[in-house]
C-alpha cells in the first residue's frame, strides 16, 4: 500500500431510512436484472471420464469445490437495525455476514457488523431466519459474538494463522452487497502482518490495526465478518476491509485473535 489507499469496513447496505427504500430497490433491481431466475436443480454428473477411460470426480480434484462444499452450510447472513441517536432518530440497517463455530448457536463475526443494534437476524444458508443476541464484543479487535436458539448447525473448522504461507490459497465465503448471499470467492494470501488504516463509515472515523492477512480473494462490502479459508477449509481469519480505490487488496484479521473471545462466549 502507498498510503494513499484507505481501506474501508465491509458491512454493506449501511443507509438511513430516508434514502433505504430507493436504495435497497435499486440494488433489488440490479440483481433480478444483472442475473436469472432460479431454475430447478438439477442433478450434476457424479463423475466424468478422464482421457485414460477411468472416472475422476468432478469436485474433489477441485480444492475450491471442496472447501465451499464443506463450508458453506455454516456461513450466515447478518442482518441488523439501529436506532441512531439524531433529532429525527433515523433507524439505519446493516448487512454483514459471520460463521457459526459452535453447533449450539455461537456465530463469530466482526463487532462493527452488530455494533449499536437492537436487532439482530441471522439467516442461514438454508434461509432460516434466527433471532441473535450478541454475548461478546471487542471493538478494539473487531470481533463479536452472536447466539442463535439452535442444536445441530455445521460449525466451521478452526484453524490456524500461524503457519501461514504467503501464496497459498484461500477462499472467501459470505454475502457481497446483502444480495449475493453464499457468495464464494478465491485467491492467494498476498502478505501477513501488514498495517492498515481502517475508516468506518458510520463513526467517520479511522483507525490504525496490525498483523492483517492480505489477500486477492474477492472482498466486497457485505463480506464482513466472513471467513478467509485455507485450502483444507480451516478458518484462517475474519474478512474485515478492502481498499476502495484498487482491486485485489482485501484484508482479514488472524483467527488467532479470536481465541480469547471465543472462549469467553463459551463461558
Amino acid at each position: 500500500m502507498d498510503g494513499t489507499a484507505t481501506p474501508r469496513r465491509l458491512t454493506g447496505l449501511i443507509v438511513a431510512v430516508s434514502l433505504a427504500s430507493s436504495a435497497i430497490a435499486s440494488l433489488a433491481t440490479v440483481a433480478l436484472v444483472g442475473g436469472t431466475t432460479p431454475s430447478a436443480p438439477t442433478t450434476p454428473p457424479a463423475s466424468s471420464a478422464g482421457a485414460n477411460g477411468e472416472l475422476a470426480s468432478a469436485t474433489t480434484s477441485d480444492p475450491v469445490v471442496a472447501v465451499a462444499a464443506k463450508v458453506r452450510p455454516a456461513v450466515v447472513t447478518i442482518s441488523t437495525s439501529t436506532t441512531t441517536v439524531g433529532p429525527f432518530g433515523l433507524p439505519t440497517s446493516a448487512i454483514g455476514s459471520g460463521f457459526i463455530i459452535d453447533a449450539k448457536g455461537l456465530i463469530l463475526t466482526n463487532a462493527h457488523v452488530v455494533e449499536g443494534a437492537n436487532q439482530v437476524t441471522v439467516t442461514l444458508e438454508d434461509g432460516r431466519e434466527l433471532n441473535g443476541i450478541v454475548v461478546a464484543s471487542d471493538a478494539e479487535i473487531d470481533l463479536a459474538v452472536v447466539k442463535v436458539e439452535a442444536t445441530g448447525l455445521t460449525a466451521v473448522q478452526l484453524g490456524t494463522a500461524a503457519d501461514l504461507q504467503v501464496g497459498q490459497l484461500v477462499v472467501a465465503i459470505g454475502s457481497p452487497l446483502g444480495a449475493f448471499t453464499d457468495s464464494v470467492t478465491s485467491g492467494i494470501l498476498s502478505a501477513i502482518g501488514r498495517t492498515v488504516t481502517l475508516s468506518d463509515v458510520l463513526t467517520r472515523t479511522r483507525r490504525t490495526v496490525d498483523g492483517l492477512l492480505q489477500t486477492d480473494a474477492a472482498i466486497n462490502e457485505g463480506n464482513s465478518g466472513g471467513p478467509l479459508l485455507d485450502a483444507a477449509g480451516r478458518v484462517i481469519g475474519i474478512n474485515t476491509a478492502a481498499v476502495t480505490n484498487a482491486e485485489g487488496l482485501g484484508f482479514a484479521i488472524p483467527i488467532d485473535r479470536a481465541a480469547d473471545i471465543i472462549a469467553g462466549a463459551r463461558g
